[in-house]
Parts: structure tokens; sequence; C-alpha cells
């Protein structure tokens, strides 16, 4: 039986860029994913600034602009009759947004992590977790033609998503969880030349950016207690939403094709997971999950990633400062995920007060105040927050 560093379950996102850091600090790191790459899965696509910096500095943000996803440089935000634009302000000498398919993005991060010395392998399924005197050592699985395989690891990093096994096998448990608010469906669009465009109304809320292949995404959200509705006929409410919320938009895509299926979701689900635990820690959707509205999931991956990483630094062969350095990381994970949970939580409301629309009439008189609300929409903030309460 093989002894690694680290064994990371899951390899989209959050679980490629975490065994990419771990090899590139110097760890022996294996990388399993029950599915074959590349591989597709329903996402917002749309990369925030936080997430672009560390591409940035991890050396694969020119490797993503190269394999043709389209750099968007204009953002806009309509309101009812109002619209805030500008330009995506420059960051360290990032001036676009980018929105990959993820089939791209999973394999580049794949890529970077095989590149760093990362031991890869596809179709694994694991199935359980060994243990030691009570403490995660290691993971057995499972391959789709039968044979079995076990590793021993002084970490284990679940990293499989919402529905994460992992965080069964090590027990991790809920510890909050907030009923769904929205469902949500995405189309692409061939031959609609797009920006980075919100368009917002109770009820409603229309997400666009450009994608590979020269297509553009169309995301229209819907609040949860109208699935069962919207389930018998999703694209007749989708172009419903685009007629009703996006009115401008609508046009444009007349002239326009849908290509691929309409897909969605009405599982949206909002919650908590302990992250760390003797021997394990979960990151990404495996550790929390929240409504998709805000976008922010890629970008969250990445700094989950970044923050294990760096919190464990070389401790692994200590299993005290080991413990020490989960704890760190279960500490920092509240403090970057809380905030944004509950933005996700407040966005996914759907619901447009006299107070916020009048507040965004306001500074659409000023292009320094629209330009500074679309900078924080860019750098990770739902700019709904920045509305000022009574009282």
């Amino acid at each position: 039986m093989d002894l690694y560093d680290v064994v990371v379950v899951g390899a989209r996102s959050a679980g490629a860029s975490t065994a990419m850091l771990f090899a590139r600090a110097g760890c022996r790191v294996l990388l399993l994913d029950r599915m074959r790459f590349p591989s597709d899965t329903l996402s917002t696509q749309h990369v925030h600034r936080p997430g672009l910096r560390l591409l940035n500095r991890w050396g694969l943000l020119g490797r993503l602009a190269d394999t043709g996803c389209p750099p968007v440089r204009r953002i806009s935000y309509t309101l009812g009759d109002l619209r805030l634009e500008g330009a995506v302000p420059v960051e360290e000498g990032i001036d676009a947004v980018y929105a990959p398919r993820r089939f791209v993005l999973d394999s580049l991060l794949i890529d970077g992590a095989v590149e760093s010395g990362v031991e890869f392998r596809e179709g694994c399924t694991v199935t359980g977790v060994l243990s030691d005197a009570g403490r995660v050592s290691g993971v057995e699985w499972r391959t789709a033609a039968g044979s079995t395989g076990r590793a021993h690891a002084r970490l284990v990093v679940g990293a499989d998503g919402m529905r994460s096994t992992m965080a069964q096998h090590v027990g991790a448990r809920t510890v909050r969880e907030n009923a769904p608010r929205t469902c949500v469906y995405y189309g692409y669009w061939e031959g609609l030349p797009a920006e980075f465009e919100v368009y917002e109304r109770t009820g409603r809320l229309i997400g666009v950016v450009g994608t590979h292949d020269e297509l553009t995404l169309v995301a229209a959200y819907f609040p949860q207690e109208e699935f069962p509705r919207i389930r018998k006929d999703p694209q007749g409410a989708y172009l419903e939403a685009l007629r009703t919320t996006a009115p401008e938009l609508a046009e444009r895509a007349a002239s326009a094709r849908r290509v691929e299926h309409l897909r969605g979701t009405g599982s949206q689900l909002n919650f908590f997971r302990e992250t760390t635990g003797p021997g394990w820690a979960l990151v990404g959707d495996a550790s929390c999950h929240k409504d998709s509205i805000t976008g922010t999931g890629i970008s969250d991956a990445f700094e989950q990633a970044s923050l294990l990483a760096g919190s464990v630094g070389g401790s692994l062969h200590d299993e005290h400062a080991t413990a020490a350095a989960l704890e760190r990381y279960a500490a920092g994970h509240q403090r970057l995920l809380k905030p944004r949970y509950e933005t996700a939580l407040q966005s996914a409301r759907l619901e447009v007060s006299a107070e916020r629309l009048e507040f965004t009439r306001w500074i659409s008189g000023d292009q320094a105040s629209t330009e500074a609300f679309l900078s924080v929409a860019v750098s990770h903030i739902d700019p709904s927050l920045l509305v000022p309460t009574t009282g």
C-alpha cells in the first residue's frame, strides 16, 4: 500500500487546485476522481477577481486565456429602467473577467496539478476511508472495471462536491442549513455578443457572460417555490424571464440561436459542514454550498485550496502541528465564507426594495460612483448590500 502525504478526492476546481498547491509545497499527493476528464458540470462558470488573482499567481491565467476563453472587459447592471455600466477595473494587471467552460477549466487545473508532481487517477470511486486510532489515515477505492485500491495518507481532503460522499465517510456534521431559495436554468447562445451583464427585477435575475467557442452563457434565476411549475416547461419560463427582465437582451437573442440543451437545477442547497477532523479536511462545495446567484463558487474553491495548503504548510509529519494547522484552516474558512454565505442568501431573495431602487438611481447619475459599484460586484460582493439601511 502506497503512503502519500495528501490524498485529495475530487478533481474539479477545489480538488485539483488543492492537490497542485500541496505538490508545489513538496508533498507527495494522490488525486482521485470517479469521473473521466474532460468532463462538464453545471456551473455559473464566472471566475471572480480573487480567483483570477490566484490563477495569475499560479501561472495559469495566461494558459486559460490561451484556450480561447474570451476576456470580458465591460460590465453592466440593469435594474428596471436603470443601467449601470463601465469597464472592468484593472487589478494586478488583470483587466478582464473570464467564464470558462468547466470541461476546459477543470482539465487545465488537473494538468497544472500533474505538472507539479501530483499522481492523478480518474475513474476511481472512493468507497471508504482507512482509520488508525480514530484518525483518518487513507482511502480505498474501486475502478469502473471492478479492481480495488487503497492508499495511506497523513491528510485526506474531500473535494467531491455538494453531495460529498467523503463528508459521509469521515462523519462531517452539517452545522448550519438554510432552505433553498432559487432555482436556475442555463442556456448557451450562438451569435449573441455580450458583456458581463446582470439584469434584475423582483422575482427574477438574468446573468450573461461570454465563454468558449464564441458562445454566450445566459442564466435565469427564479424563486425556489416556482420550481414545480417551471420544471414542467423550463424553456417557456426561461424565455419569459428574458422577455420580462431583460427585454433588450431578448431582442438581441431573437437573431441568435440557442445551442446545447437547457440545463437547470432546483437543488441549490445552502449549508455549512464541519470542515476538519483528525486526519481530514473538506474544501469547496463539500464544505460549504450556497446559492449560485452570486457566482462565487469557483473563486471560493481556489481561496479555500490556498487557505488549506497555506495553513498546513510543512506540518504533515507532526500530528500535533497538523491538528493545529487544521484548526487554523477551519477558523479561516469561517471568516472567508460566512459573509459570502449571508450575501448569497440575501441575494437569493430576489427582492428589489424601493430603497435599493432609489440608491441605484442616485449612483447612476455619477460615473465614478457607478464604477465603484461595479468594481465591488466584480470583486466578490453583491452590490445590493451597499445600499444603506434605515435605522
